[in-house]
């Protein structure tokens, strides 16, 4: 698995990425979580009025939206009940279990794909650092969501075909 966190001032354009996707037919949202309503409930305003609402706490921030990518090996399978335990596990890894957030199943290339949005600003105003986060917080959790759920690892995939390459070259 590989997994991508941009930080981004814009929550609406990390949600209208995504929900243009839905409406061009190449992805879902499969999963709302810490909202006040079920996901099925839930339309545009009150999906991006939930985040909003929670990044107004703190508007010292600027670059309060987290749009994150977790990207899979076409091989790793895959149900919507794995991709949402993948999901929760990984935020809880990066220390985002308590925020809002919306997982997006994605269809538009090639490889199996999920997208998350979130904010960084917490319920009580305090922002979670992100600062690294891909380095020290993701890393760490990447590597534990591949062996809980039997992911193919991403680390070192990439050198060992280049080293297959060049032994077949």
């Amino acid at each position: 698995m590989v997994a991508r966190i941009k930080r981004t001032q814009s929550l609406s354009r990390s949600l209208n990425y995504n929900e243009k996707k839905i409406e061009a037919g190449v992805a879902e949202c499969i999963h709302a979580v810490n909202y006040p309503k079920y996901l099925e409930r839930l339309n545009f305003y009150e999906k991006l009025h939930r985040l909003e609402h929670q990044a107004k706490l703190n508007e010292r921030v600027k670059a309060n939206s987290a749009h994150i990518s977790l990207n899979f090996h076409d091989n790793d399978a895959l149900s919507k009940e794995k991709l949402l335990a993948i999901a929760e596990t990984y935020m809880k890894g990066i220390g985002f279990e308590q925020q809002p957030y919306l997982v997006y199943r994605h269809y538009d290339v090639g490889h199996p794909h999920i997208h998350i949005v979130s904010t960084n600003i917490q319920a009580d105003g305090s922002k979670i650092e992100m600062n690294n986060i891909g380095r020290n917080q993701s890393e760490l959790a990447r590597k534990a969501v591949e062996i809980q759920f039997g992911l193919i690892k991403a680390q070192g995939r990439n050198q060992k075909q280049e080293n297959e390459i060049k032994l077949t070259a």
